[in-house]
């Protein structure tokens, strides 16, 4: 129960009174004057409705007062209007009133929106009493969805109309309630589909559900009230019904009964307005002092008009009035009609003249709740909120409750700048308060990095692990922070368990890698850790850290690696479903973690070269110079024999090709012979195998190379020669090997051999007088057989001669009996070469190509003309021949070729001789000409 005296008082409301409008001449205007006899009155749909009695003219009307304040009337009895009930939500007014003397009250539905002789339409009438018995009608209500109405009495009884109450034939008439006392007041109560109807008398108060058959009802309370003094609330106060007693106010609910409050004086009216109790009440002491009251104690006879906010518990307003008749609410004021015709109409004020006004006064009290209470019913800004958070909590800083403060710093989060609270609390005796704190900020997903650094370092400082391990492990949905920096505030504090779980959870791989490799040095769960990552990701610390897993673990890194190159799949199956074929890595870029040690290294490349043929070039490479290493360093022949073979085959395996002067420098470091003969054999460096015998004088495996590759490289039978020249030991059985075998290809000038063989003292004369001998032989034979080749073409020459000479001096005769091409005798027309070829003349048509060409002769004259032109066109090439000259290999061989065509040969044609000029200077001038270009060519 709160006490009335306790509550604080405001003006939240401007009173005025209401007048009439201006005239043309501005003068002011006199208060308004309601009509004479005014009954009962109402309000809604924009206009205030008022009742009154028979007045001077004979006749009852029903008055409507709209914001313009002109007034409007129709007569709507013969003798009074005792009750109104205006609908909120429809054009439909019910009033209950008396055309005669006596009881017998008539209802009666009007619907503002037709008009009937320009009167209100009565869509219904019917009497009150529902039986003969007389009765006075005490109260109305009607359910705004027009389907109940129920009307008290003053002898206890209720009657309700279920039912379209504007029709009678829609509609059923039937009492719900008898009882002894005199109803004084109704309300119904719509919950979702439930409906309830309060019936309050003046000794007990019930509710009646209208929802359910057979209308059960249920005795809230064994007081009641009087008339007029109760109502329903709004939703803001869950629609609870309102009973004002001489002492207390109650509410109530359906089934039960809320909360009371201590309310003196004796209660006249009571109203629900906007979330405020209005209550006109009788006073006998004298009234408190009011801003319109003055200074001096109001007589017992006046009325006291409360508006109470019943959930803040403050007095909106308060002031006295004249025997009140009614309040009413409209247009968004209230408007209080007294007995002597005026109207006062009371303004509530805005929301920020309220507020400034009452925190004021509330915060020179130190009363911030009820501010806080008073600013969220009024839906103050959440800037504005806070700022009252913020006071609240510099005052409770300032008294030393650190707590309470603490509790409305929080409720300023997202509002006040982090920095002003956390820069009070830095001390360490206050450091649980900032802990709450910065949970809060967390919580809300305001804070930045530096906050959640803050906060670990606080946890750390309580050494609250369970705190700690409850703000970590709280869900995303929860709490945001920079994991990053929590992860580093845990390790950097010891807390290295906890920044592992921060790791794992959040997918920090990085971080959970170091601190399992570097703090806790658990090398086993980082290498399971990484076997579980995906593809990409498993790779990139594998290069990262695979140095210091293999000196720790090598075994099991090395096998990981195996996998990670050839057909991974993450153990914990983050790949996702649908990734059935596996991914592998590049394992040239694995060598370097192997590099210390070198049987994981040998393993894990073995492996690859099986599994996967075609690895990069540098697993072989590798794995060769593995083993030429371990191949140079074994003692044990068996084993070492074994080694040789295994290099051996793998230089065989043709994986050396595009690297073949690696593997030579690796064998040659290695002295490992075998391969080093074996590259030089698959390089066709012959004399590089020759030399590598000459070397170690094997003189049979020089002859043996001369005899297998001789026939590729013919030098080699000469370099053979020169080595067993230089020799001084008894080479000749060599010597005469290579000397049958030079003779027999013809590799070598006698001159030549002999100035080579001249420099071996113990080669005698003997060694190659076979040689000389069949040499002489062979070109004594050469020379005969030139003599007579040179005499063959001698002769032939000088036939030539003598024909071109008788062709010019003496006629030719043609004997020729057949045709050159058909073999047949000849006949006229025929047609005679000077070559000697005949034909007919249809032949020579049939076959010839060219009318001055012997058929018989022009392929062989062409050949010969076709080389002629070739040699021609080709002599002034100098763009071809400088392009062939700077692309060859042997330029000497270029330009020997384009000389033998006669390029560099400066061609002189001499036809007739120019005048002055004899034969004698002629011949001189062509000397002096091939001096200069002979001294030119040289």
């Amino acid at each position: 129960m709160a006490a009335y005296l306790q509550w604080r008082r405001f003006v939240f409301f401007d009173r005025e009174t209401v007048r009439e409008p201006s005239g043309p001449d501005g003068a002011g205007a006199k208060p308004f004057a309601l009509p004479p006899g005014i009954t009962v009155c109402d309000s809604g749909r924009g206009s205030l409705v008022f009742g009154d009695i028979l007045c001077g003219a004979g006749r009852c009307q029903i008055w409507f007062l709209p914001r313009s304040l002109q007034l409007s009337s129709f007569q709507a009895y013969k003798l009074r209007v005792t009750h109104l009930y205006q609908l909120k939500q429809h054009s439909i007014l019910v009033s209950i009133g008396e055309d005669e003397e006596g009881i017998n009250p008539l209802v009666k539905v009007w619907n503002l929106e037709k008009r009937d002789g320009g009167n209100p339409l009565c869509t219904r009438i019917f009497p009150a009493i529902p039986g003969n018995k007389p009765t006075v009608v005490s109260c109305l209500t009607v359910h705004e969805n027009l389907n109940f109405m129920a009307i008290g009495f003053a002898d206890g009884s209720v009657v309700l109309t279920k039912g379209d109450i504007t029709r009678d034939r829609h509609s059923k008439t039937q009492i719900l309630h008898e009882g002894s006392y005199p109803v004084t007041g109704l309300a119904f109560r719509q919950s979702g589909k439930t409906t309830h109807l309060f019936v309050v008398t003046t000794e007990n108060i019930q509710s009646y559900m209208l929802s359910v058959k057979d209308y059960p009802h249920l005795e809230l309370d064994s007081h009641g009230c009087g008339l007029r003094c109760s109502s329903l609330s709004d939703p803001s106060q869950d629609l609870q019904f309102i009973v004002a007693g001489n002492e207390c106010v109650y509410l109530y609910q359906p089934d039960e009964r809320g909360p009371c409050f201590a309310f003196e004086g004796q209660k006249l009216i009571v109203h629900w307005y906007r979330g405020y109790l209005i209550i006109v009440s009788k006073d006998r002491k004298t009234s408190p002092k009011s801003e319109f009251a003055g200074n001096e104690a109001q007589n017992s006879d006046k009325q006291v008009l409360n508006i109470y906010d019943l959930c803040n518990k403050f007095i909106a307003y308060s002031s006295i009035f004249d025997d009140i008749v009614d309040v009413l609410a409209e247009w968004g004021s209230l408007y209080v009609l007294t007995r002597d015709g005026k109207i006062h109409v009371l303004q509530e004020k805005d929301t920020q003249t309220k507020l400034e006004a009452c925190k004021l006064m509330l915060f020179r009290k130190n009363l911030f709740e009820m501010a806080i209470n008073l600013a969220k019913s009024h839906h103050l800004d959440s800037d504005g909120l806070s700022e009252i958070f913020r006071q609240y909590g510099d005052h409770l800083y300032n008294k030393g409750n650190h707590d309470g403060a603490i509790q409305q710093y929080i409720r300023t989060i997202g509002k006040l700048e982090p920095s002003y609270v956390i820069r009070k609390f830095l001390d360490a005796q206050r450091i649980h308060n900032l802990t709450a704190y910065l949970q809060m900020l967390h919580l809300q997903s305001l804070a930045n990095a530096d906050h959640t650094t803050l906060l670990l370092n606080c946890y750390t400082k309580l050494k609250d692990s369970s705190k700690l391990e409850q703000f970590i492990k709280t869900s995303e949905n929860e709490v945001h922070f920079d994991v990053e920096t929590a992860i580093k505030v845990l390790r950097q504090a010891g807390y290295y368990s906890h920044a592992v779980y921060l790791a794992e959870k959040h997918e920090h791989h990085e971080w959970y890698l170091k601190i399992q490799l570097e703090d806790i040095k658990n090398y086993q769960e980082a290498l399971h850790y990484i076997g579980k990552l995906p593809f990409e990701q498993a790779e990139s610390n594998m290069k990262r850290y695979g140095k210091i897993l293999m000196h720790h673990v090598p075994n099991e890194t090395t096998e990981l690696l195996k996998i990670l190159c050839t057909d991974y799949h993450p153990s914990g199956g983050n790949e996702g479903p649908g990734m059935l074929e596996g991914k592998k890595a590049n394992s040239e870029e694995f060598i370097p973690v192997f590099a210390n040690n070198s049987r994981e290294l040998k393993a894990f490349l073995e492996h690859m070269t099986e599994v996967q043929a075609d690895s990069p070039q540098g697993v072989y490479d590798t794995l060769l110079e593995l083993r030429l290493q371990n191949w140079a360093h074994e003692q044990d022949e068996q084993t070492k024999e074994k080694l040789h073979n295994e290099a051996l085959t793998l230089l065989k395996s043709g994986r050396f090709k595009t690297v073949f002067d690696k593997a030579l420098v690796l064998c040659q470091m290695h002295n490992f012979k075998d391969g080093v003969l074996y590259l030089y054999e698959q390089g066709k460096l012959f004399q590089q195998i020759m030399h590598y015998h000459m070397q170690n004088e094997q003189y049979k495996k020089v002859i043996e190379v001369c005899e297998l590759y001789g026939d590729q490289e013919a030098c080699l039978w000469e370099q053979a020669l020169g080595y067993f020249a230089r020799k001084e030991e008894n080479c000749k059985e060599y010597i005469a090997a290579v000397l049958k075998h030079i003779e027999n290809k013809n590799l070598m000038p006698p001159l030549l051999v002999v100035q080579t063989l001249a420099h071996n003292s113990t080669a005698t004369l003997s060694v190659i007088k076979d040689y000389l001998v069949n040499k002489l032989q062979k070109q004594s034979r050469q020379i005969e057989q030139d003599e007579q080749r040179i005499q063959k073409y001698r002769e032939e020459t000088m036939r030539i001669r003598l024909e071109i000479e008788e062709l010019k001096a003496s006629p030719k005769i043609f004997q020729k009996t057949k045709c050159s091409i058909c073999t047949s005798a000849l006949e006229l027309p025929s047609v005679h070469f000077l070559c000697g070829h005949s034909f007919h003349q249809h032949c020579f048509e049939s076959y010839s190509e060219s009318d001055s060409e012997c058929p018989t002769c022009m392929p062989e004259n062409r050949k010969v003309m076709d080389m002629i032109r070739a040699q021609e066109q080709k002599r002034d090439l100098h763009d071809q021949f400088q392009h062939q000259l700077k692309c060859s290999n042997d330029g000497f061989s270029v330009v020997a070729d384009y000389f033998g065509r006669g390029v560099f040969n400066k061609l002189t044609l001499i036809t007739d001789l120019p005048s002055g000029k004899t034969a004698t200077t002629i011949e001189a001038g062509l000397q002096r000409e091939l001096l200069i270009h002979t001294k030119r060519s040289t």
